[in-house]
């Protein structure tokens, strides 16, 4: 057999330890997995005023190809953090999904977790790794999601590894961990938590049955560095003149390739451990091999690509029609401060949660039902749970895609005058208010409105008790030109479950449409 390349990775492993080989790129590809988890969670944590400041915390999402491509498909523009994505096209070009194998935290969470039950599965390794027609999934729920977006709906997020990971850790994971710890603070709650940390529990779960079953047969990111993988220029290849068809190099295998039966080279996450596995030393890892099978080895029939496309197309006017889309958001749909129109707002966000997670009071919570079906997991101000902080701009400062724009405090101006930022209004229910409807005095919304001068004004009135006896009360009045909608009042009112003050989204100074006094002609 002819020696191989100067510029291959080496055929075989040199050396031996404890019976399993060593091979260098595997345990270099372990370091860079390993790195890149920690960045990750590093990452999130850091979504704070001071972590801001100081490192870069939106580096992975804005070197998400996926959600750069989504963002320009369905608001025709690309925010300039967004076109760092460049890089990791230009990686898959080169190793092809050397992103999924080696870099992206989901996937080495799932590799860790599908090492870890790689005994729980039963049957010969050939038959529960090998590549299964339900893998194809992945690249409709591609194609359906591209032309989603076309359409002008951005779902993308819903199903991006690098969003779901985030959106599941910052608003499910994290909340469930501080309810275990002792008291002291003020935790963090979110609606929905359940559901956000389960569809990460389930998914993690699923490779206890197939390794790494979210990479094969979900992931629409990996579809898409599939796709330009077909063209990389380093891929595996096997010399089956010497093969003995051992099929260990099927045993180890994270994306199904199947190399001993002709690579896929679209399934391959590069992660090299056939490479190592193999006894013999014929298979390599080397640029310029020819493909194995055409097509990167899978095929997809023109009516499921049809059909994809057609599904995709159609969720923007089912998703409309509906009430609570972005034609006609509900008034509990209170968008963080920045945020851009509601249509162009949902053809932005990628639903990551970062503003969520960064969110200092929990007042942003990830919608279920409020927005719609078209914004699910898109982000909304509850007062209740919290309130929207006068001189934080977190939220535009994380945010990856310019769905929430970029401001200073003193652009959105909520301590001094009139400011042009208003995200909602304040109403007052008079039957549920102390001073209004129980002749107990309260004056909490007035002392906690930030505005100057306040938007929340006090009457001075006398009011007549059942016994007879009178009491002299400071009831509460709101002057809609000055109130903001940050929802401290609704936050700290007193009364018990249902707030006597609350916030809706009427008045938004994003949308015009959404100004709910009427204007005279001059």
């Amino acid at each position: 057999m002819s020696a191989p390349s100067p510029s291959a990775l080496p055929l075989a492993p040199p050396e031996k330890r404890k019976g399993r080989p060593w091979y260098l790129p595997v345990v270099y590809r372990r370091i860079y997995q390993g790195f890149f988890l920690a960045l990750f969670f590093v990452s999130l944590a850091l979504m704070t005023d001071q972590g801001v400041r100081l490192f870069p915390v939106r580096i992975f999402f804005q070197v998400d190809p996926l959600t750069a491509v989504g963002v320009l498909a369905s608001s025709w523009l690309l925010p300039a953090g967004l076109a760092a994505a460049v890089i990791v096209v230009a990686l898959t070009l080169v190793f092809g999904r050397a992103f999924c194998g080696w870099i992206c935290p989901f996937g080495t969470l799932n590799q860790i977790v599908s090492w870890s039950t790689r005994r729980l599965r039963r049957g010969p390794f050939r038959e529960v790794n090998r590549w299964r027609p339900h893998y194809r999934f992945k690249y409709l729920l591609l194609i359906a999601l591209l032309f989603a977006a076309l359409a002008g709906s951005l779902q993308a997020g819903l199903f991006d590894p690098l969003s779901l990971l985030a959106r599941s850790f910052g608003s499910g994971i994290v909340p469930a961990l501080h309810s275990l710890l002792p008291g002291g603070y003020r935790p963090r709650l979110y609606a929905g938590a359940w559901f956000t940390g389960a569809i990460l529990i389930a998914l993690l779960a699923a490779n206890r049955w197939i390794a790494r079953w979210w990479c094969r047969a979900v992931c629409p990111l990996g579809a898409g560095l599939g796709w330009i993988a077909r063209a990389a220029i380093y891929r595996i290849h096997v010399d089956v003149s010497a093969c003995t068809e051992c099929t260990l190099c099927v045993r180890d295998c994270q994306g199904a390739d199947e190399p001993f039966e002709g690579h896929r080279v679209s399934e391959c996450h590069v992660c090299l451990n056939c490479v190592a596995s193999c006894p013999e030393g014929v298979i390599r890892f080397a640029p310029f091999v020819p493909a194995a099978v055409p097509s990167g080895g899978v095929s997809i029939p023109r009516r499921q690509l049809l059909g994809a496309a057609l599904s995709g197309a159609a969720l923007l006017p089912l998703f409309r029609a509906s009430a609570g889309s972005a034609s006609a958001p509900g008034p509990s749909a209170i968008r963080p401060p920045g945020s851009l129109a509601e249509p162009e707002f949902l053809a932005r966000c990628i639903r990551c949660g970062a503003c969520v997670n960064a969110c200092p009071t929990s007042a942003l919570q990830p919608a279920l039902g409020s927005a719609g079906i078209e914004g699910l997991f898109t982000p909304i101000l509850v007062p209740r749970r919290g309130w929207c902080e006068p001189s934080c701009t977190l939220c535009g400062q994380v945010c990856p895609t310019g769905a929430i724009r970029r401001m200073s405090a003193e652009e959105k101006g909520w301590t001094r005058g009139r400011s042009e930022v208003r995200i909602g209004t304040a109403f007052f229910d008079q039957g549920r208010c102390l001073p209004w409807g129980m002749a107990t005095p309260c004056i909490v919304c007035q002392e906690v409105c930030p505005t100057s001068p306040k938007a929340i004004w006090l009457e001075e009135a006398e009011s007549l008790r059942r016994d007879g006896s009178k009491v002299r009360l400071q009831r509460p009045r709101l002057d809609p030109s000055l109130c903001v909608g940050c929802g401290l009042c609704e936050a700290k009112c007193p009364v018990t479950d249902t707030a006597a003050v609350r916030v809706t989204r009427v008045g938004e100074s994003r949308d015009a449409s959404s100004s709910f006094i009427l204007r005279r002609p001059s």
